[in-house]
């Protein structure tokens, strides 16, 4: 076969997947800056009455941006009560050899694989009675069911290409395990970390039934808000594309930060 027909069939097909990625996202972008009437009535490639005031709402209206400030409040909390239990976990999992540790490793992760809606009642009703409904502790702690057995799963793949003989020199050279553990050994698996704490991100930042029915006006994150833009006048699509498109912009950024970390997860067969 022809080396450049065969390139050319390559770059047709990474073109032809890069317009169906892209498409949706830029098709939302551009209805952020069209009117309701304009999205409602014709069908064009870009918009014809440009409009910041879908924008304008969501910046100047506190049921909208509240949404992303108590998102990105619970998000965090989560991410590092996350990460900080993980870390020692995934130590215990890629350096000790103890009675049922493989049975406890696939239990952590069959608790990834549940879905959300079985854990709704058991944390709705704890939570009524603890009295931590529409807080944002609550959303958090519910995550780290979920978030947990991944980092530690992540964390564990990481831990466990650095050597042992790491561990036994320092030990050695007169470190007690958290300063061996803070300045040597976590270094070294900065990847793992990274990695870990963008995907406890990303499911923090987009999930919605346990968000959604754990939080009401406090605490009400911005996926809860976007679910209910209906009002008498019917849906307001030009304020929710805006909605979309600024919630694209955290994970965006996450992914920046975190892209050669990644990469690095993929090579380790932990992504």
């Amino acid at each position: 076969m022809n080396p450049t027909g065969r390139f050319q069939k390559r770059t047709l097909f990474l073109i032809a997947y890069l317009v169906f990625a892209i498409l949706p996202i830029y098709w939302m972008v551009n209805m952020s800056f069209k009117t309701n009437n304009e999205i409602l009535s014709s069908f064009t490639f870009w918009p014809q009455d440009f409009t910041w005031d879908n924008y304008r709402t969501i910046f100047t209206d506190p049921s909208w941006y509240s949404g992303y400030i108590n998102s990105l409040i619970y998000v965090a909390i989560n991410t590092v009560i996350s990460i900080t239990v993980a870390l020692p976990a995934a130590y215990a999992f890629s350096r000790y050899r103890f009675l049922g540790d493989k049975h406890v490793f696939f239990w952590l992760l069959t608790n990834r694989m549940t879905p959300p809606a079985v854990f709704l009642l058991p944390f709705f009703q704890l939570y009524t009675t603890l009295g931590l409904m529409d807080t944002h502790i609550a959303v958090a702690l519910a995550h780290l069911v979920f978030n947990v057995p991944l980092a530690v799963w992540i964390l564990e793949g990481f831990m466990s290409g650095v050597p042992r003989e790491i561990d036994e020199t320092a030990y050695i050279d007169g470190y007690s395990f958290p300063r061996f553990f803070l300045t040597i050994f976590l270094p070294l698996i900065k990847a793992g970390v990274g990695v870990a704490a963008f995907f406890c991100f990303m499911f923090s930042w987009v999930e919605l039934l346990l968000a959604r029915t754990l939080t009401s006006v406090n605490a009400k994150p911005i996926v809860a808000t976007m679910t209910r833009t209906v009002s008498a006048s019917g849906m307001d699509w030009g304020v929710l594309a805006a909605a979309g498109v600024l919630t694209i912009v955290p994970g965006a950024i996450v992914i920046w930060f975190v892209r050669h970390y990644i990469a690095k997860g993929f090579a380790m067969g932990r992504v």
